[in-house]
């Protein structure tokens, strides 16, 4: 079943333009995820928070996710990690326009 996995963490940037450059490595990365459909990024430099909404094919590519994301963040010395798995309902999601697939 399609999975819609949600990551928030504290972040003192970089935002906009200069994260853009700072993390095109990191995307090209993410973006060879297993599973991966899409990610979206987040960020709010008001609060200092930055994350991602991400969709995968199914659960078990989300849960591996979760894990090399988690630890990855956590060699950039960020621990405070709130990390979220949830079913995504496609019938009412295609009726609402989502792009459920790649």
């Amino acid at each position: 079943m399609t999975t819609l996995l949600y990551f928030e963490f504290p972040s003192e940037g970089p935002f906009g333009q200069e994260a853009r450059a700072a993390y095109a490595d990191l995307a090209t990365d993410i973006a060879a995820e297993d599973g991966l459909i899409w990610k979206v990024w987040t960020e709010q430099p008001t609060t200092s928070m930055a994350g991602g909404v991400y969709l995968f094919e199914d659960a078990e590519s989300a849960a591996r996710y979760v894990e090399k994301h988690t630890e990855r963040l956590a060699g950039f010395g960020i621990t405070d990690i709130t990390a979220k798995e949830f079913a995504v309902n496609e019938e009412l999601s295609k009726t609402t326009r989502a792009t459920l697939r790649r």
